[in-house]
């Protein structure tokens, strides 16, 4: 808080506040009894100031007490509106007084209304006083309380009598045979005993409520009491008149009541964060003089009688009345005290039963500690839960049972707890390592209390929790087959390394590795195989890192090392040791692994990436993950660093790839066709349906170009039904419209084999176009080493039933070809495009394509050449034996009409040929996909 805020804070408002009115409040007392003792300069005004001046200052009290309880005084409403009444008495007592002085200049006569109305101011104060108390809860609660205050009023009226009162009714008597002024010289000071009683005896009573008021109230009361006392004493009674210094009592009460209600509220008001109440401090006190008061008033008693005795004089049967009264009262409150005393004696016993009951049938340890940390009390729970017996741990430091390591944090806990107030924080919890009787350590957990200056603890095994929360906690950050780290643990690791004390060392490295391979091993002997293959191969990369760094599974056949810097600037030469290390990691994890009875070889990809200045772990990871799959894509078995130039090709291919989904969405795909003519005639033996890509700006992107990018995923296998849909649909309106030439679709094998909607399949397109037999070919295309032979065999000979003619394309590039022209039921060859390319310069590949062709005749194939482009390709593969052929030797894709405007013409001119003969479409030839020369790779 500012200094402007203190000084505008409520608090100090209220404390000056408070300050001045007690201020003023002790001037305006002081004025007056200085007043009174010199007796206000004369005669009259001391009589005016000695009834008037007493009548306002009761009439304000009257009026504050009443404005107060209007306020709302809660549940001591009614006892302020008593206060008030009585004050109201006094007021109109007092002007009664001086209307007698002051106005009609007369002695007051005995007895007048002034009498009636000061007889009346005691007993709304004294019903007053009762309602400030606090009520007992019992019937022996309340005879206690009557008890009590006939104690303290006997004991008075015995002592009283003895010294005053006989004497005041004996004179009385004699004065006046009269019975009223006897009655009113006595009634004064009895209602003064009564008063006097009450207040003594509910001073230990009161109620918490407003504590402040009621003790600035029970003072005021006392005051006048006082006063009344001293002007019944017959020596001063016969010599009073108005304006002594005894009115200063009166007056003094009067205005001390009058400021009760507000300024002893005000002083009390909280003005900070509450704290423990101050009269918990004195409780103590207050309940010993609570219960010494019966002794007290009967030792008062006593005095009384003994006065008597002592003097000489004949005891009074008033005293001998009282006193016996008293005794009894004593005798009877002792009795109901001695059976409440049994009873809290039982009850207490009871409980004390129950809680050892409770603290030795306890799971938990209960201990207390001296403020020095000496074990007073330790519970029997302690021989299961510790294994060592109460008794051995009682008189031992609690020190001596904490694991040392724990210590230190301990005592500084429970420092902080003991000079926290009670109120803010009344329970603390610890949590450490207790020594056991076996020797070992167990995990405690301690629920702390204050307790008479020391400690209480509660105290539980933990052991079996804590080691399961370490275990799911090893379980979440560790691959559960290697039981290396995982990618969240690695990561956490890799921020570590980038943020501590080394964030500046470039030469931190991160190694993505994957395992080329991997996937046949669990094709061919299994995935138990498999995950005994991951579990070695994490071995062997936890045994070839150093102690510093972090090796990693991150999930399937892919893991990850963490290598740290070692503070060196040259970047050259940190390179060179980490892709020395990477190698070395790589011929590692490339040896060969016994599995069983079997030995597997696998290969390793590994990318590297360092860190740079700035990076988060989130980007040198990717960084690592490009480098990665830049090695795969390299020829696998290596080892790539990151460049930057691989984000771009990233983004890039990203960019590509947003782009291709976007023209699948929109429909931007167009479907070309190119003729494949045949070699001898020249004339349209079919078309190839083709796919491009007619961008936004009007280029159009061959299949090369984007089925990089499309890779083999979803949307690859929308634009493969695409295709055939689009193909056949047009073959259907080409043939209806008198051009019956086949169509050729390149299709992979997986595509054949996928089990997509029953729509979209051949067997579907050809029932809804009405594709008559022999019109559709489709090009397998070079077999996918995952698709399973079997499948793809079944599946084409299901095709040859439909009249679907089957190609097999690229014939002469790939290890599987023989394969496949062995066990497939295939109706054309088509060359690869790169034999066709170099048939003319190269002899060796001359002789190749010369056996291919060959083969294919000895087989009784038809063959398709394609990218077949300048004429003396024509000429030399005429010569092998090659019957067709596709090209720019003869045409490029041409879309639907230019192709229709090719079929009615019905043939190409041929090298070699002398003249074009009229040609028909027909040498019913399957389709080609030409121009796929590119094979896809996966998305990186």
């Amino acid at each position: 808080m500012s200094a402007l805020g203190a000084l505008l804070a409520p608090r100090s408002s209220s404390g000056s506040t408070g300050m001045r009115s007690r201020i003023l409040l002790g001037f305006v007392c002081a004025g007056y009894s200085v007043g009174a003792a010199v007796g206000w300069g004369s005669p009259q005004v001391a009589v005016f100031m000695g009834d008037f001046g007493l009548a306002a200052a009761a009439l304000i009290a009257a009026v504050s007490c009443f404005l107060y309880a209007r306020a709302g005084a809660g549940r001591l409403r009614p006892a302020w509106l008593l206060f008030s009444l009585s004050s109201a008495m006094a007021a109109c007592g007092n002007a009664v007084w001086g209307w007698y002085e002051v106005i009609l200049g007369v002695p007051v006569p005995t007895p007048s209304l002034a009498d009636v109305f000061f007889l009346c101011f005691a007993p709304p104060a004294i019903v007053g006083l009762l309602v400030l108390a606090k009520r007992p809860v019992t019937r022996a609660g309340w005879v206690c309380l009557a008890l009590d205050a006939w104690l303290i009023g006997g004991s008075l009226l015995t002592l009283a009598w003895s010294l005053a009162l006989a004497h005041t009714a004996r004179l009385a008597g004699f004065q006046d045979a009269s019975v009223a002024p006897a009655a009113l010289s006595l009634a004064y000071p009895l209602l003064d005993i009564v008063l006097v009683s009450m207040v003594l005896a509910l001073h230990f009573r009161r109620a918490g409520v407003n504590r402040s008021a009621v003790n600035t109230a029970i003072a005021a009361l006392a005051l006048t009491v006082l006063s009344d006392a001293v002007f019944t004493s017959p020596l001063l009674r016969s010599t009073y008149h108005s304006g002594q210094l005894l009115d200063a009592g009166w007056f003094a009460g009067s205005l001390l009541l009058a400021y009760a209600p507000w300024g002893a509220r005000r002083a009390a008001r909280p003005t900070g964060r509450p704290g423990p109440p101050r009269a918990i401090a004195s409780r103590p006190i207050a309940g010993s003089l609570a219960a010494l008061t019966p002794y007290l008033a009967a030792a008062v008693c006593t005095l009384g009688i003994l006065y008597n005795v002592v003097d000489g004089r004949r005891v009074d049967r008033v005293v001998i009345f009282t006193g016996c009264t008293v005794v009894l009262a004593l005798v009877v409150r002792q009795g109901i005290m001695l059976l409440d005393n049994i009873s809290l004696t039982q009850e207490l016993a009871q409980k004390e039963n129950h809680f050892r009951s409770l603290v030795q049938g306890s799971s938990d340890v209960i201990m207390i500690a001296a403020p020095n940390g000496t074990l007073r009390y330790v519970s029997p729970a302690a021989a299961g839960v510790y294994g060592r017996e109460a008794e051995d741990l009682v008189g031992s430091e609690l020190s001596s049972i904490i694991h040392p390591d724990d210590l230190g944090r301990v005592v500084h806990e429970l420092r902080r707890f003991l000079a926290a107030p009670p109120h803010e924080e009344p329970t603390t919890r610890i949590e450490c390592r207790f020594r056991s009787g076996a020797g070992d350590w167990l995990n405690v957990e301690s629920t702390v209390n204050r307790h008479q200056g020391g400690l209480l603890l509660n105290s539980r095994d933990v052991t079996e929790r804590v080691r399961l929360q370490a275990q799911l906690q090893h379980n979440a950050e560790h691959d559960p087959l290697t039981d290396l780290p995982n990618r969240a643990l690695f990561t956490a690791r890799v921020r570590q390394a980038l943020g501590g004390r080394r964030s500046g060392d470039p030469g931190t490295a991160v190694l993505f590795i994957d395992l080329d391979g991997f996937k046949a091993v669990n094709d061919t002997i299994g995935h138990q195989a498999g995950d005994e293959l991951l579990v070695q191969a994490g071995r062997r990369l936890q045994d070839s890192v150093r102690a510093g760094d972090t090796a990693a599974r991150l999930g399937g056949d892919e893991f990850a090392a963490l290598i740290m810097g070692d503070g060196t600037r040259d970047q050259g030469a940190r390179e060179y040791q980490v892709h020395e290390i990477a190698d070395r990691l790589r011929l590692t994890l490339s040896q060969p692994y016994r599995i069983g009875p079997s030995e597997v070889r696998v290969a390793a990809s590994i990318g590297v990436a360092f860190a740079e200045p700035a990076i988060t772990p989130t980007d040198l990871m990717r960084n690592a993950d490009l480098a990665m799959y830049r090695a795969k894509a390299g020829g696998k078995d290596r080892v790539e660093l990151y460049a930057p130039q691989m984000q771009a090709d990233v983004v890039r291919r990203s960019e590509l790839a947003t782009r291709l989904r976007t023209a699948l969405r929109d429909g931007e795909f167009a479907l070309l066709h190119q003729p494949v003519v045949h070699l001898a005639s020249g004339s349209v033996a079919a078309v190839a349906a083709q796919a491009r890509w007619r961008s936004a700006q009007g280029i159009l992107f061959t299949p090369a170009e984007f089925l990089r990018v499309a890779g083999d995923d979803d949307r690859t296998a929308e634009l493969g039904r695409w295709l055939l849909e689009e193909a056949v649909a047009q073959a259907a309106d080409r043939a209806r419209a008198g051009h019956p030439v086949s169509v050729s679709v390149r299709l992979s094998a997986a595509r054949l084999l996928d089990a997509g909607p029953p729509p979209g399949s051949v067997e579907a397109l050809l029932t809804r176009h009405g594709l008559p037999s022999g019109a559709l070919m489709i090009e397998v295309a070079d077999s996918d080493p995952r698709v399973s032979f079997d499948a793809l065999e079944q599946r084409l000979v299901a095709l040859r039933r439909l009249g679907v003619r089957i190609a097999l394309d690229g014939f002469g590039s790939g290890f599987a070809a023989i394969n496949a022209l062995r066990r497939l039921p295939i109706d054309v060859l088509k060359l690869d495009r790169n034999l066709v390319e170099g048939v003319v310069e190269s002899a060796r590949l001359h002789k190749i394509t010369s056996g291919l062709l060959r083969i294919a005749c000895d087989l009784g194939l038809q063959s398709v050449a394609d990218g077949v482009d300048v004429p003396e390709q024509v000429l030399a593969l005429r010569a092998m034996g090659c019957t067709h052929g596709q090209g720019m030797a003869f045409s490029g894709p041409l879309d639907e009409y230019r192709l229709r405007r090719a079929l009615v013409r019905g043939e190409f001119p041929v090298p070699g040929i002398p003249s074009p003969r009229p040609a028909m479409a027909g040498g019913s030839i399957p389709l080609l996909t030409g121009s796929h020369a590119e094979t896809p790779v996966p998305p990186t």
